[in-house]
């Protein structure tokens, strides 16, 4: 479990393609008292650390995983979102975060507001229904709050803080992002599915009417 909150960009040193994906990166975290399997998210991705050297450390990604998420794109010297997993006790100063990516989507559009920088995304059909303004989601592992929700995408807003500790300032139009929709939405999106009975469906207005959103 993860809290959004980003502790640091990695570099990527070496990707070692094979039956699992073997990447190695170089992080500011104290990579040398990692403990063997414990879980950090990597852009979002939840991932096992299987091996530890000096100031960098080693895990492993699934052929499923490299399918789900951006991280067959991954090279030498590419920058990478890292935390690491929540301990019990600690403040969530995010929001829960499993790891868990959901979909792949684009930048649509960048722009300056004010001191902020706006990125407007894709929203994929099948997440639709997880998003509603001012909920939150993870893209690449960073715990953002929707601003705005329209048929086909979202947009979200980068306080300074956030443009310089996470790497999405630096995204492009028509670059890919990890997304994860808002955990509680999902599990609202199910009971009130599942209330609806079969063929019911569901959407954004009945979720608002079940009392969630504004």
């Amino acid at each position: 479990m993860f809290t959004g909150l980003i502790q640091d960009i990695g570099v990527v040193e070496r990707v070692i393609p094979g039956g699992m994906t073997d990447v190695w990166i170089r992080t500011g975290l104290g990579a040398r008292d990692f403990a063997l399997g414990e879980s950090i998210a990597v852009d979002g991705a939840c991932l096992t650390v299987v091996e530890r050297s000096g100031d960098s450390f080693r895990v492993q990604a699934a052929p499923e995983t490299l399918r789900r998420t951006t991280l067959g794109a991954v090279g030498p010297g590419s920058r990478v979102n890292l935390e690491r997993a929540l301990a019990l006790g600690d403040r969530l100063g995010g929001h829960l975060v499993s790891g868990h990516v959901d979909a792949v989507s684009e930048v649509l559009e960048t722009r300056p507001e004010g001191g902020s920088w706006v990125m407007v995304f894709r929203l994929p059909e099948a997440l639709a229904p997880f998003f509603i303004e001012k909920g939150s989601v993870a893209i690449d592992g960073i715990s953002l709050t929707v601003n705005t929700v329209g048929a086909d995408r979202f947009s979200v807003q980068l306080i300074p803080e956030t443009q310089e500790r996470t790497t999405l300032r630096a995204k492009a139009v028509g670059e890919r992002v990890n997304l994860e929709g808002d955990m509680i939405g999902k599990y609202v999106a199910r009971l009130v599915s599942l209330r609806q009975g079969p063929g019911g469906g569901l959407s954004e207005a009945v979720i608002k009417a079940a009392g969630f959103g504004g």
